[in-house]
């Protein structure tokens, strides 16, 4: 299967960023761009999952390291619950491999550059909206990244 369709609408909507695509693009592998503004990170990743024949369209915000003390993991688990319940469009907060990450991820068949362009945003927004006030109320250390 080809993904050069959906990779020309995951440019387009971050050319209505203002933001060189090309440049955005990951070095290693086709289908993985990275977005940041001040200290807020996203990630893009477009591929295909073979097992199901068909590609999926991600998008993430890498923001704290999980705590390792087991009150303060499920005091800011619970708040992240709570926070997902007003999140929309498909963004929720997520674990894996010892982060958390605002992420949200769909099938790529039918997916246009609007639709794609209001994903990064909205991971973006919430991870700026977010990130700080976490990391204040419970004295956690974002993640930099410059």
């Amino acid at each position: 299967m080809s993904l050069k369709a959906y990779y020309e609408t995951v440019e387009a909507a971050i050319a209505k960023l203002g933001i060189d695509p090309v440049s955005s693009r990951g070095k290693e592998k086709e289908g993985l761009w990275t977005l940041t503004k001040k200290d807020i990170m996203v990630w893009i990743d477009l591929w295909e999952i073979e097992r199901e024949g068909r590609p999926y369209f991600q998008v993430m915000s890498p923001l704290f390291h999980v705590p390792e003390d087991e009150k303060l993991r499920a005091e800011l688990f619970a708040e992240l619950l709570q926070i997902n319940d007003r999140l929309y469009g498909g963004v929720a907060f997520t674990t894996f491999k010892k982060w958390i990450y605002l992420k949200t991820i769909r099938e790529a068949e039918g997916l246009s550059a609007d639709e794609a362009h209001n994903s990064i945003m909205r991971v973006g927004t919430y991870a700026e909206r977010h990130g700080e006030a976490l990391a204040h109320k419970f004295n956690i250390e974002i993640a930099r990244f410059k």
